[in-house]
């Protein structure tokens, strides 16, 4: 089978196309023919830093949708040929895929494998970050960072349909444009912190959502209403890890939480597969929608990652792989 893999950290030419052997699923798994792989800041993490490779040479990719090849022992609740997506551990960029049975969901209704290929890390991540953990509540303004990302087209709808106001930053006017048609009441270029206190009368934002670390991480904290919550769930900047106490907390009642749905997939499969199913029926009920607005062949993934790193993508990349 064909798969795209590199075997040293670096730039977007260290992928390669190669012939690999086509994976068989063990115990608890299940083996997938690949329709679309979805494109994420983590493979190019993966890509650059190593971020969560176990070794060289590595295959990346966390999410795919296509249809069901082989099922390892004692797996139940799928089929042989069913249309299904998959949050995998790596190994996506591939003709076939092998993902836990507990990381991989029916497609929902009326949704096709190019659309079902946006959902496994998206929908629960947003989905997560705006209600399990950032415990949004009707009336309540939100801060979003990388509003017109795949996660942030997302949180801009969701926020909108829980009665909540959404603010967003993003890196360009383009962007404002692009996110303003999501949910979003108000969008920054660059700056935020001004804006945000504006937007609230000065009173701050009840919740911010920062996948950037840094000091945007430190602007979102000072963005905080008393009684605010900031959640981290990245560090896109490459900054030192973010260490908060007393001082940052107790002025305003603050907190601070944090979201990896990877982490999530390996501790609590249980868990992640409840979020998800949450998560997918606000796709196949309408309430949010996920735009594809780049697509490659698998062996473009390259350029794939050098159109995401550039930082002038909005909505979803995808890698086209098989049939859908």
């Amino acid at each position: 089978m064909r798969t795209v893999q590199f075997a040293e950290f670096g730039g977007p030419e260290v992928l390669r196309t190669v012939d690999a052997d086509t994976p068989a699923p063990g115990p608890g798994q299940a083996a997938i023919d690949v329709a679309y792989t979805g494109v994420n800041f983590a493979d190019l993490k993966a890509r650059a830093e190593g971020y969560r490779v176990p070794g060289l040479p590595f295959v990346p990719g966390l999410e795919v949708s296509g249809r069901v090849r082989a099922l390892g022992a004692g797996v139940t609740g799928l089929a042989v040929g069913q249309e299904v997506t998959a949050l995998t551990a790596g190994g996506a960029y591939a003709e076939v895929a092998v993902a836990d049975a507990a990381t991989v969901f029916p497609v929902p209704a009326g949704i096709g494998l190019r659309t079902a290929a946006t959902l496994p890390t998206v929908l629960p991540t947003a989905h997560a970050l705006l209600h399990e953990v950032g415990r949004l509540r009707a009336g309540e303004t939100v801060l979003v960072q990388g509003a017109a990302g795949g996660v942030g087209t997302v949180l801009g709808q969701l926020a909108k349909a829980a009665g909540a106001r959404a603010l967003g930053v993003v890196s360009s006017p383009a962007k404002a444009r692009y996110a303003r048609q999501y949910g979003y009441d108000e969008v920054f270029v660059g700056d935020f912190a001004a804006g945000a206190r504006a937007a609230t009368g000065g009173r701050g934002v009840d919740l911010a959502l920062d996948p950037v670390g840094g000091e945007t991480f430190r602007a979102s904290l000072d963005a905080l209403a008393t009684f605010g919550r900031l959640v981290s769930y990245g560090n896109a900047s490459a900054a030192e890890p973010w260490r908060v106490g007393q001082a940052e907390l107790f002025p305003g009642t603050r907190s601070v939480a944090g979201f990896s749905i990877l982490t999530l997939a390996k501790e609590d499969p249980g868990a992640l597969r409840a979020l998800a199913e949450r998560a997918f029926r606000l796709v196949a009920d309408g309430t949010v929608t996920l735009p594809v607005t780049a697509e490659f062949a698998l062996e473009e993934a390259a350029r794939a990652h050098a159109l995401l790193g550039g930082r002038t993508t909005t909505g979803k990349l995808l890698l086209r792989v098989g049939q859908d």
